[in-house]
């Protein structure tokens, strides 16, 4: 943001519409919890309330909005947690999170979603290695820890027991990731994209990236938790013609989901 190279920087105070807060969530449970060997959430909280209130007696910005005009940006599972330990002082401020689950705080008219995906240390840009539809074999791959309900009913249902669904806690060490991903229908959601695969969402509470300007209707497939055991029959009664129309508009999205410095208009 302080390169120089972004339009969106504002160069004095009186010019902005919002104000960035640096805060590293990332690194005070680097910095301060580990040392600490606690997975208390005070002192994160302490940490980022104080931290508020040097900015807020310092400048004059936070409490002429208290805090509607301000927001940090966190990937970490923590960062609603922030939030919590004073309902009222953050009541108006902005989180850019991955966390989007509404169930644990994330909230849809004030937030924002900010997509998750792993990338190679330095590189901005998603995995490529598409194959074409004709290619792909599986018809739907999970692998990934048992957290939360929704993952431990996949689980329970669906846990080592199909070639076409394939759903493993953990990836056999005979496996690739990447390269089962780009053989699929429908992997992890930024994944999926990345990989030209048609995301297949299982959620009550998700707040799917970009859906105030995307429809996640058009380019995904969407079932309800209560038929998480008819996943193969639902995947397997899409035909051809509609699996290929979600595939282009897959294709025609991913755009939106690149991470590209300096930016570009979608």
């Amino acid at each position: 943001m302080e390169s120089g190279r972004t339009l969106f920087l504002a160069r004095r105070p009186d010019e902005a519409h919002a104000f960035f807060l640096p805060v590293s969530i990332v690194n005070v449970v680097r910095f301060i919890n580990k040392p600490a060997n606690t997975f208390s959430r005070e002192p994160l909280q302490h940490l980022v309330t104080d931290y508020i209130g040097v900015v807020s007696n310092k400048y004059p910005y936070w409490n002429r909005s208290q805090g509607g005009d301000h927001f940090f940006v966190s990937c970490h599972d923590w960062a609603p947690d922030v939030s919590r330990a004073n309902p009222e002082l953050y009541r108006n401020f902005i989180r850019v999170l991955c966390n989007v689950n509404t169930s644990e705080g994330f909230r849809p008219e004030r937030d924002a979603t900010i997509h998750e995906i792993n990338v190679k240390f330095g590189h901005l840009s998603m995995p490529n290695g598409k194959l074409s539809p004709s290619k792909r074999s599986i018809l739907a791959f999970f692998a990934g820890g048992a957290h939360g309900y929704i993952r431990k009913l996949l689980l329970e249902h669906w846990k080592d027991r199909d070639d076409q669904v394939q759903v493993h806690e953990y990836l056999p060490e005979d496996q690739d990731y990447t390269k089962l991903m780009s053989q699929i229908a429908s992997p992890r959601v930024v994944e999926a994209i990345s990989r030209g695969c048609v995301p297949v969402i299982i959620s009550d509470h998700y707040a799917l990236p970009f859906s105030d300007v995307l429809d996640w209707s058009k380019f995904s497939v969407q079932i309800p938790l209560d038929r998480i055991g008819d996943i193969k029959v639902i995947l397997q009664g899409i035909s051809s013609r509609r699996y290929l129309m979600l595939y282009r508009r897959v294709v025609q999205g991913a755009k939106a989901f690149y991470t590209q410095s300096p930016g570009r208009k979608l």
